[in-house]
Order: structure tokens, then C-alpha cells, then sequence
């Protein structure tokens, strides 16, 4: 058999298995060391117990022939759907139904899934630095092109984001097919106003652009006048898709359910210009690939809409945005330039005049045991920056910010891995395919 060779094609991905391969080293070389992870992006605190209540009788259920649940609907169970369209849209609002909703195992399968419903010659725009599913899994697919020297892909368009523009993306003056976009962003923690994702819903309706919003962060946002749903600026439930998650709001790292909104009035079209209701062909993609998410995972998602869940999610929500709060005021005490952190579990940052992503991620692990997550990692756009998050204990962050006030920042960080560029990665080209394949599979790690 022949492989799928754009699997081949994926060198970013080695940024992140070169993330995990240097913690290991590190721990290997220094055992004794505390090293405190503020790179990964995963939840630290436990699971709400009305939640694992719920999940306890899910499983005796499962005893009993009366209650027994076998096969589920692949849409999610209706008593998930329901609440989900209740308390996440109706109650804020937002004109979305159950039959609008499809519950999953997690945002990164649906972003990744979602390629299968819209032609293979699309032209993707994403957002640079932005999260590397939205591209890897473009490439995957067959849309991404050639990989060029500058390390971007040929026929993916890259909205930069950087300093000037708030390191949001700015609505491009040519056409594209999908965009993708993110709010509170991963990596950079920024958020889009009311107005820019009004000028998006424009431009998008305008071109027949699908629009894919990942708000799988949207529980952080704290501001009233910031969006949660792009379903809350006029005319978006004709041209987006909107993925949100359990798992930074609830803990759901490891028990894997979100879901993805396809309003009835969202269309695509084929080749002579006739129209076909983009939920119709979700529907079909899910019922042929997918056996629905664990009853038993539904029940305790069900469980965060009770008042008690509601206020064990705002209470974890409430510690990381404290953590994030304190990340973000002690880098700018330091020097570092700083996005994020205020609506966003997410910090960006970089030291001013500085411009590699390696060089810093090592000297604040070597001076500081502290991981971070190099920005070079997230695009071209990212160089020089690195992203720490609020996932970790309150203690533990404090502990982190204190190690790095420490550090003499005044003394470049450049070192032996350069400006740490996507130019860099060619070098994988030359291991074999199976290294590669195994890199590929590390940085699902991260």
C-alpha cells in the first residue's frame, strides 16, 4: 500500500516533540530538579464532584438492563443537547437549538474532522502564530501545497499577527474559502471586540467564506463587552461553525467531550453554485464516522448546568485567571513585553529586542526550571516570543514567577539554537519516515 505522504510533509510538528525531548533530557541530566511545567496547556485542578456524581450513577446504569445504554445517537444524547442550547446560547440570547449541536470527544477531533465536509481544494486562512491543528490538519488533508523555505505552505494564506495589529488577524483583502479563527486565541490570549468579529461575519458573508470559531476558551472571558459566540454578532449563523470544549472549563482534559455548533442556516456549495445545508453534510460525516461520545462522559457534562456545576466551573475558572493575572504582571515587571492573560488562561511574551523562541525556552529552564512553550512553535510571527499558561497550581505559579525574577534577563538569551526559524526544520527531511511518523506522534504529547 501507498501512505498518505502528506504526513511526511509535516515538519512543524517536530517543534513540539523537540519541546517533550528536551524536558526529558533536562529531567534525565538534573533528577533532582523541581521543574515546574508552565508550558502544556492542561488543567491541574479535579473534576467538580457533582460532576463525578453524575458520572458514578452514569456507570450504574450501565448495571442494570433497564437503564443499560448501548449504542447513543452520533448528535450526543438530547439531555446534553438541550441544556447545552439553554444555558450556552438561548439564556445569553443567541437563536441556537439541540439540533444545531453535535457533542463530541473533544475540540481538537472536530477541528480536524471538520476538513472532511468542504472541498480539498479550498484555500485556508489561519492565523500566524495560531494553534498547529488548524494547519496540520489542513496539510493532512491534501490542502496545504508545497512547504517553501520561509517554512509556510503554499496554498495556505497566513494572517500575521504581531504588535501592530494587537496580534489579532486582520480581515484579508482576498477571498478564501475557510478561516480559522480563535477567541480567547490560542497562544497569544487575545480576544476579538464586538466590532472585529462584526467586520469578519461582513467579509465572510461577502465571499461565502466558512468561518470555523474555536472558542473552546470561551468560559475566560470576563469582559461583557467581548463576545463568548461569534452567534452573537448579526448574519454569523449564515457563515460559521463553532467549536467549543469541556475541557479547559471543567476539567475535562482526560474525559474527553465537547461539541460543535452548525446552525440550519449555514450553506456551502458545489461547483455549479447550488446550495446544501452544511449541518446536513455534518450529520452524514459524523453518523458514518463516529459512534457518538461515552453516556457516561454526557451524564457528567450534563452536570455542569446545574447550579452546583455552574459554580465549581466558575470557581476553577476563577484560579487560573488569577494565575494568568499574576503571570502577565510579573513578566511585565521584568521587561518583557506581554499579550494575554486577562481573558485568556494564556500569556505571550517576549523579552524586548529579543528574537529567539529556543533561546529563551532554555535559559529560563536552565536558570529558572521553568517550561514554556517556544512561540516559533505557533508560526513565523511567533519568533522571539513564548507562551506560559495558568493551568498550574496557585503555588506552583508563584513559585515559577519568583525563579524568574531571579534571572539576569539583561544578558541576551541568544544560544546555540539560533533564531530558532522554521528554515531550521528542514533538517528533518532527512530522517527516515518512520522518525518522522514517531515525531509526529510525540507532540500529541504537549
Amino acid at each position: 500500500m501507498y501512505i498518505n505522504e502528506n504526513f511526511i510533509k509535516l515538519p512543524q510538528s517536530y517543534l513540539f516533540s523537540k519541546v517533550a525531548a528536551k524536558l526529558r533530557e533536562y529531567k534525565e541530566a538534573h533528577p533532582d530538579a523541581d521543574l515546574i511545567r508552565m508550558d502544556i496547556g492542561d488543567v491541574t485542578l479535579p473534576i467538580a464532584p457533582c460532576v463525578i456524581d453524575a458520572m458514578h450513577k452514569a456507570v450504574d446504569d450501565m448495571a442494570s438492563p433497564s437503564t443499560f445504554h448501548g449504542y447513543g445517537p452520533e448528535q450526543g444524547y438530547p439531555f446534553l443537547r438541550d441544556a447545552i442550547a439553554k444555558h450556552d446560547y438561548q439564556d445569553r440570547g443567541i437563536d441556537i437549538h439541540a439540533e444545531d449541536i453535535f457533542i463530541s470527544d473533544g475540540a481538537k477531533s472536530d477541528l480536524g474532522n471538520l476538513g472532511d465536509i468542504y472541498s480539498q481544494k479550498s484555500i485556508i486562512a489561519v492565523a500566524d502564530p495560531g494553534y498547529p491543528v488548524y494547519v496540520d490538519a489542513s496539510v493532512i488533508d491534501g490542502r496545504g501545497g508545497e512547504l517553501l523555505p520561509d517554512g509556510r505552505w503554499s496554498r495556505i494564506m497566513y494572517l500575521e499577527c504581531n504588535p501592530d495589529n494587537g496580534f489579532k488577524p486582520n480581515v484579508p483583502q482576498k477571498a478564501v474559502d475557510v478561516v480559522f479563527l480563535c477567541s480567547p486565541c490560542n497562544p497569544t490570549g487575545t480576544v476579538f471586540t464586538r466590532d472585529e468579529l462584526k467586520e469578519w461575519v461582513e467579509y465572510a458573508r461577502k465571499n461565502r467564506t466558512l468561518i470555523i470559531f474555536d472558542s473552546a476558551y470561551e468560559a475566560f472571558v470576563q469582559d461583557k463587552d467581548i463576545p463568548k459566540s461569534i452567534y452573537e454578532i448579526e448574519g454569523a449563523k449564515e457563515v460559521a461553525i463553532e467549536i467549543r470544549s469541556f475541557s479547559k472549563t471543567a476539567g475535562f482534559t482526560g474525559l474527553r467531550c465537547g461539541y460543535t455548533v452548525v446552525p440550519s442556516e449555514l450553506v456551502g456549495y458545489d461547483r455549479e453554485g447550488n446550495s446544501y445545508p452544511l449541518r446536513q453534510l455534518w450529520n452524514r460525516r459524523q453518523c458514518t464516522k463516529f459512534n457518538g461520545a461515552s453516556y457516561v462522559i454526557q451524564r457528567g457534562a450534563e452536570a455542569l448546568y446545574t447550579p452546583e456545576g455552574r459554580e465549581a466551573v466558575k470557581k476553577n475558572i476563577d484560579v487560573y485567571l488569577s494565575n494568568a493575572r499574576y503571570i502577565k504582571d510579573q513578566l511585565e515587571k521584568a521587561g518583557f513585553e506581554v499579550y494575554g492573560g486577562e481573558n485568556s488562561p494564556y500569556v505571550w511574551a517576549r523579552l524586548r529586542g529579543e528574537n529567539d523562541s529556543w533561546a529563551l525556552f532554555q535559559k529560563l529552564l536552565d536558570e529558572a526550571q521553568l517550561s514554556s512553550t517556544p512561540g516559533i512553535g505557533f508560526g513565523e510571527c511567533g519568533a522571539g516570543y513564548i507562551r506560559l499558561t495558568g493551568f498550574n497550581s496557585p503555588e506552583n505559579t508563584r513559585k515559577a514567577m519568583e525563579r524568574l525574577g531571579k534571572v539576569n534577563l539583561n544578558t541576551s538569551v541568544a544560544g546555540e539554537e539560533g533564531s530558532g526559524s522554521m528554515n531550521d526544520l528542514k533538517a528533518i527531511k532527512a530522517l527516515d519516515d518512520l522518525q518522522v511518523l514517531d515525531d509526529i506522534t510525540k507532540a500529541m504529547e504537549i
